[in-house]
């Protein structure tokens, strides 16, 4: 009830002021040694060993602090329009990369603010996304009735999703899967993502070659002091004339990897995506 009355009230905020809110909630999950900061120190550990402890250091704290912007704002996009959504976007780079006749299938990482994507493309494009349910059905259905609006479409990570996705494509519209989560036992194989072998997703590469889509990275990186966002495409070559799964979905990881490197800061290392590698105590 506290959480959901603290969204309620973050979600009438200006941006500027929703993002000071989450800043400082990023902060508080910093000062606390939370499991959070501990997951995302283990995650810049294994990410950038290259790094300075000062420097790995300081990106852990940065990068809560744009986790707490994320939380707050996610109430702000999930309560307004889309056509309010929209107004956020202060750049939008590659646009042409979205012909309407191409089944187009978006590559989009946990970087950034990736729930307004889907809402800005939806105003001049069908599209669903596939998403994995979670464990508590009241969150859940909370979440469900947020994200399913409009001519955005929420496909749930089972075969009656993977049936929706594919119907979507044959109907060229275009599909969004967010594929850098550990998507456990079914569907995957090992790759290696940051130099360390993780349990991958193998369904993006699978339906691209199956229905000869493009597949196009999509993120909405976020820009300093309550700015908003610039949107961007990105056109991905995961050599889809072969035959070689590995290599296809290994050329996925490496793609996430050079945005994250970008935009080191934006990126969910609060999840335990290297947890397929025994890597967290």
């Amino acid at each position: 009830m506290i959480i959901k009355l603290f969204l309620f009230f973050c979600s009438k905020l200006p941006l500027k002021i929703n993002h000071l809110v989450g800043g400082f909630v990023g902060l508080l999950i910093y000062a606390i040694n939370s499991k959070s900061k501990k997951v995302a120190t283990r995650n810049i550990d294994i990410c950038f060993p290259e790094m300075s402890k000062v420097e790995k250091r300081i990106l852990v704290k940065k990068s809560l602090i744009e986790t707490g912007k994320n939380l707050t704002e996610s109430s702000l996009i999930w309560n307004q329009s889309f056509e309010q959504n929209k107004k956020y976007i202060r750049n939008i780079y590659g646009e042409q990369y979205m012909e309407q006749n191409n089944k187009t299938i978006l590559l989009v990482p946990h970087i950034g603010c990736w729930e307004i994507t889907g809402r800005v493309i939806a105003l001049k494009r069908p599209v669903t996304f596939l998403y994995k349910p979670l464990r508590k059905e009241e969150q859940n259905q909370y979440l469900f009735e947020r994200r399913n609006q409009g001519n955005l479409v929420m496909a749930s990570a089972d075969k009656s999703g993977v049936l929706k996705l594919q119907r979507a494509l044959n109907e060229n519209q275009l599909i969004g899967i967010l594929p850098d989560q550990d998507p456990g036992e079914e569907g995957t194989e090992m790759a290696p993502f940051f130099n360390r072998q993780v349990s991958t997703m193998t369904l993006l590469v699978r339906l691209a070659k199956k229905h000869q889509a493009k597949v196009v990275m999509l993120w909405a990186n976020r820009l300093e002091k309550g700015k908003g966002f610039d949107l961007n495409f990105e056109p991905v070559d995961l050599s889809l004339d072969s035959d070689d799964v590995l290599e296809q979905i290994t050329l996925m990881n490496k793609s996430i990897e050079h945005l994250i490197e970008r935009f080191p800061e934006q990126y969910m290392w609060t999840y335990k995506r290297f947890k397929s590698a025994n890597s967290y105590d």
